[in-house]
């Protein structure tokens, strides 16, 4: 109705920024590789050592988002728009310091896509055409290459809080995640590898002290750090380190590292001209004379949501009525208290054996923090991980709300969402099988075959 009044002018599908368009044969090797993950994929992550099933893991991400592209209008072609950031690397030339020092002033003369964001994206793509990788088809492969890595740190990541199990299940989730049809075509992939790398790092070296926490803190700090100046939609993604910092309780040092990290990215760009709150000011300008900032608010508060339930594919959607239910129904009890006299504590059963994360403590099994009902008795199975992988998707979900009741993410949230689609996916472990894995597959191929996006 919106669309036949004339108020969706630039949309010609919505939710979706794009038209619709008949699938063609070029779907057939994504299908065809799609087949042979969901068959073979679930078991190999399960039975190789975890390294290995990372590797594997990470090259199925690679050869899903590429043959995806590659069926459409090609892996480059997005890169190729005028509005794109490529365009803007000859008003850079040979002095990015002095680009960046202007890039406030000049900002209504850029394409959209960087009127929209901070300098870092235009900054990386010069660095890459100075290093002999000019072109759209270098920066291709640089956002789909990074974006895809996201399988590989989110997977580390979800092992340091929730166990080797949970990371497990969520591999073939994250290798086949149908946000894949925009990893291959945007930078917004590459924006969601340098995020999910952050806070690999900081829970990797978060549990130790003295030198390799300040490192790898101070590592974590710096791409952390720099996600505000990818995207000024990336300041809410702040919020999935801090929930994975709090659930392995990184160290002191850790946490300095990680500050005088991120204060260095900040403190870089200020030296060299680029003031982030003006750099906000003069965006949300040029984002007030867009077409877009018109669009319905109360529509898009909704389909923004839509469009984020295709990013993330229907095995997390009943994962995460499985994950509320279980919020719903079962009261939070702190770690190491006692509840009907009887002591939870991570790592030890209730007579005080030490018992490995994820076993079975005489028969049922207790979720870490939580006790199901007054005799501390297990309902149903539920492992003691998941706790720390709904948090991880409550932190995610958290930030993308903010975002939507924001108002300034009006529609083309595909890009937008995709470095919290990476997260929020990891609800999918909840509903494991390969019937899920295979809707997940199949929600993608029809996104690729359906949809003619810019990206």
């Amino acid at each position: 109705m919106l669309h036949g009044a004339g108020v969706l002018r630039i949309d010609h599908l919505p939710p979706l920024h794009g038209h619709l368009r008949v699938p063609s044969a070029a779907l057939l090797p994504p299908l065809a590789f799609a087949a042979l993950a969901v068959a073979a994929l679930p078991a190999l992550v399960t039975r190789l050592r975890f390294g290995a099933a990372l590797l594997v893991s990470y090259g199925a991400a690679l050869a899903w988002a590429v043959l995806l592209a590659s069926s459409g209008e090609g892996l480059a072609w997005p890169f190729t728009h005028r509005q794109e950031y490529l365009a803007v690397l000859p008003a850079v030339g040979g002095d990015p310091l002095g680009w960046l020092a202007s890039f406030t002033e000049r900002l209504p003369a850029y394409p959209t896509h960087v009127r929209g964001h901070p300098p870092l994206p235009v900054l990386v793509l010069w660095v890459l055409a100075r290093v002999g990788l000019p072109g759209p088809l270098p920066a291709a492969l640089l956002a789909v290459a990074t974006g895809c890595s996201a399988t590989v740190a989110v997977a580390l990541t979800v092992r340091r809080v929730a166990g080797e199990e949970a990371a497990r299940r969520a591999l073939p989730y994250l290798a086949l995640t149908p946000a894949a049809v925009w990893i291959a075509t945007t930078m917004d992939a590459f924006f969601a590898g340098v995020g999910a790398w952050g806070v690999a790092l900081l829970v990797r070296g978060g549990t130790g002290g003295g030198l390799p926490g300040v490192l790898y803190g101070a590592a974590a700090g710096v791409l952390l750090g720099a996600l505000p100046y990818l995207s000024y939609g990336l300041v809410p993604y702040l919020l999935v380190p801090v929930v994975a910092a709090v659930a392995v309780r990184v160290t002191r040092a850790a946490v300095v590292g990680c500050l005088v990290g991120a204060a260095a990215v900040t403190a870089a760009f200020a030296a060299g001209g680029f003031r982030w709150p003006a750099g906000v000011a003069a965006t949300h300008v040029e984002w007030a004379a867009d077409p877009g900032a018109a669009r319905p608010y109360l529509y898009f508060l909704v389909a923004n949501l839509a469009v984020l339930a295709l990013l993330t594919g229907p095995a997390t959607a009943a994962g995460l009525a499985v994950l509320t239910d279980r919020a719903a129904a079962v009261p939070a009890v702190p770690v190491g208290r006692t509840v009907a006299r009887r002591v939870i504590a991570v790592g030890r059963t209730i007579a005080g054996r030490v018992v490995p994360v994820g076993r079975t403590v005489a028969g049922p099994v207790i979720p870490v923090g939580r006790v199901p009902n007054r005799l501390g008795a297990a309902a149903g199975p539920v492992r003691w991980p998941r706790g720390g992988v709904g948090a991880l998707v409550a932190a995610a979900a958290v930030a993308v709300l903010a975002l939507d009741v924001s108002g300034v993410t009006r529609g083309e949230v595909e890009r937008i969402w995709v470095p919290y689609a990476v997260w929020i996916s990891l609800a999918a472990t909840a509903v494991p099988g390969r019937r899920w894995l295979a809707a997940q597959a199949a929600i993608g191929l029809l996104l690729q075959g359906l949809v003619l996006s810019p990206w």
